[in-house]
């Protein structure tokens, strides 16, 4: 079975968003439980590895990091670059260049 650059794409953007959805719920369990924590560049890390949907879903499910301005701008600010880089290469036929 041949995986097209799309299908690639799709796979790679669902996990990065489970990926990030989790990693802010595990941060959340750590932090009651006061214990070593996922670092905010992490989090931040995967939201621009294409997790942002997930990052931004996991912030409100487990209400968490919703009080700290880096996360309630930054994440959102990062998904609609994201969208906008996604409507630049779909107006331009997928060419980056």
């Amino acid at each position: 079975m041949k995986v097209t650059l799309m299908q690639a794409a799709l796979i790679w953007l669902a996990a990065a968003n489970l990926i990030s959805f989790a990693l802010f719920g595990w941060d959340k369990h750590l932090a009651k439980r006061e214990k070593w924590r996922v670092p905010e560049r992490t989090l931040f890390l995967w939201a621009l590895l294409g997790g942002a949907p997930g990052a931004i879903f996991g912030m409100r499910l487990f209400r968490h990091k919703t009080k700290h301005k880096s996360f309630t701008i930054g994440i959102p600010l990062i998904l609609a670059a994201q969208a906008l880089l996604v409507i630049w290469l779909w107006m331009r036929g997928g060419k980056l260049f």
